[in-house]
């Protein structure tokens, strides 16, 4: 136990470290689940050959990605419903519920023409019924909205936690 004790201590005093060196905007996640991997950094968590990490600040979708890119990866892109359910498990494990959260998607370069921020083929999505509308210019990829905890596109200038992700 008290292996696991200092383990968890070393790998947040490496991570606060870090953090300070790069300065903000970098968030972390303060859910205290650290990944069991050494593949992903300290406070990722591995899935599927990638790590991911829950950022819970409000941030804008384009300051989330910048703040991701600094962390070495982007806005997680979501690939078939087994990563979705990971993300969504992700999330619900540091907030204790399926907040509203920022990932990859944006059609803000030509409305309807979805990609993901890192350049992966966007084929898998979980829209809402009615989504994605493009009210009054929404571009941004919102997922857990609504009941139904699906996707829903949004104003990219509200603030919302997000979901980073590199590859290992």
């Amino acid at each position: 136990m008290k292996l696991l004790t200092v383990s968890a201590f070393l790998c947040a005093m490496i991570a606060l470290n870090r953090a300070a060196a790069l300065g903000p905007p970098i968030e972390t996640t303060n859910n205290h689940q650290f990944s069991g991997s050494a593949s992903c950094p300290c406070g990722w968590s591995e899935f599927n050959g990638r790590c991911f990490l829950f950022v819970p600040a409000d941030m804008t979708w384009a300051k989330a990605e910048k703040n991701c890119q600094s962390l070495g990866g982007n806005l997680a892109s979501i690939h078939n419903i087994l990563e979705y359910q990971e993300i969504q498990n992700l999330i619900k494990s540091a907030t204790y519920e399926n907040k509203r959260t920022w990932a990859g998607g944006s059609d803000a370069e030509e409305e309807g023409e979805w990609f993901w921020s890192d350049g992966t083929r966007f084929g898998y999505s979980n829209w809402c019924p009615g989504e994605p509308n493009n009210t009054q210019g929404q571009h941004c990829l919102q997922i857990n909205h609504g009941n139904g905890k699906c996707w829903d596109d949004v104003q990219c200038d509200i603030g919302r936690p997000s979901v980073c992700a590199r590859e290992i």
